[in-house]
């Protein structure tokens, strides 16, 4: 549903002049909901939820040294400042000088292939406020706040750009019962060693090895697919494995999703290392996060898509909030129910 009221756009306009983090690395989540919400039909709720939300922003961060090299020299000096989250603000102004002088589909084709290497960094956060970006561009008018949001985004990504480095596929299991589905696949990655502790960065150095899955795959429609397949099974696989201490299982969905929403507005060539790269995303905060053994879980009751988004904002947690908005994109009983597990299980916003 593609908000016509004009909210989003102020609500962007709001959010554009505070930071991307806070307290050094926490994600600010805001622009990401906003949009989820707006997209939902719930554009007469947004501000009213940023004002609950607003505590937890930030001041935009200042310019270390802003990114103004030109030829090879411009180059270098952003490969220099690629990973580097001192240089958030100058990467964002670099983005918005781009997405200002060039078509925006052309500046995130460009960029892409240079990103998603690194869209393990910020505990995946910047690639998923990307991919709202472009549902928030594709889906309606390409007005000013809607691009400054994608640059904002792409700039963010690239001050936490963090490849992963040094992982081994697990022995046998590409060839395990049921590992040729997203579902076996996901099942057969194995937690990290060690006890349930620390943030996403010290958690994914603890990543040594994940199964593999869709390794050869036959052009960009099946990757699509294949996608597709992955972001539902990570939905549904929440409602069974959401009861860890930790909310960040959501992300072994949400980061898919930001990717697969990307496809349509990327280059067909870019689609299947898009897959590749959205895997070891969700394999690897599945092993960072999903509890050793699942538990039963049916809903209670029947719930609507529409009841499932009232219920997500009623709680106004920023993560139950876009659980909630990629269980509606798989759109079955298994994601609304996994939706609703996300209510039951997490705090809401203020509690």
């Amino acid at each position: 549903m593609t908000d016509t009221t004009g909210i989003l756009d102020e609500a962007l306009t709001r959010l554009h002049g505070f930071g991307p983090e806070r307290q050094g690395r926490l994600t600010n989540h805001a622009p990401m909901a906003v949009e989820a919400l707006a997209a939902r039909g719930q554009a007469g709720a947004v501000h009213r939820w940023l004002d609950l939300y607003a505590p937890k922003l930030e001041e935009f961060p200042a310019s270390a040294a802003p990114l103004t090299g030109v030829g090879a020299d411009a180059d270098a000096e952003r490969r220099a400042a690629l990973g580097d989250p001192r240089r958030a603000g100058d990467w964002i102004a670099y983005f918005l000088r781009e997405v200002e002088a060039r078509p925006w589909r052309d500046v995130l084709a460009e960029w892409w292939p240079v990103l998603l290497p690194g869209m393990y960094g910020g505990s995946t956060h910047p690639v998923i406020r990307v991919g709202h970006a472009v549902r928030a561009l594709a889906g309606g008018e390409a007005t000013a706040p809607r691009v400054a949001e994608l640059a904002h985004g792409l700039g963010y990504w690239a001050a936490r750009h963090r490849p992963v480095t040094g992982l081994a596929t697990v022995p046998g299991a590409e060839s395990a019962a049921g590992a040729e589905s997203a579902a076996g696949a996901l099942e057969a990655v194995v937690p990290i060693e060690g006890p349930a502790e620390g943030g996403f960065p010290a958690r994914l150095d603890r990543v040594r090895a994940l199964p593999a899955w869709a390794a050869s795959v036959d052009g960009p429609e099946e990757a699509r697919r294949r996608l597709t397949e992955l972001v539902r099974a990570a939905t549904h696989r929440y409602a069974t494995h959401g009861h860890g201490e930790e909310i960040m299982l959501v992300h072994a969905a949400t980061a898919p999703n930001a990717v697969l929403r990307a496809l349509a507005v990327l280059p067909r060539e870019l689609w299947v290392p898009s897959l590749h790269a959205a895997w070891t995303a969700s394999a690897a905060v599945t092993a960072m996060y999903a509890p050793s053994s699942p538990v039963a879980y049916e809903v209670r009751g029947a719930f609507s898509a529409e009841e499932v988004v009232e219920l997500a904002l009623a709680h106004g947690d920023e993560h139950v909030i876009k659980l909630a908005d990629t269980a509606l994109d798989v759109g079955d009983e298994g994601a609304l129910a996994a939706a609703v597990r996300g209510v039951e299980l997490n705090e809401p916003l203020g509690g």
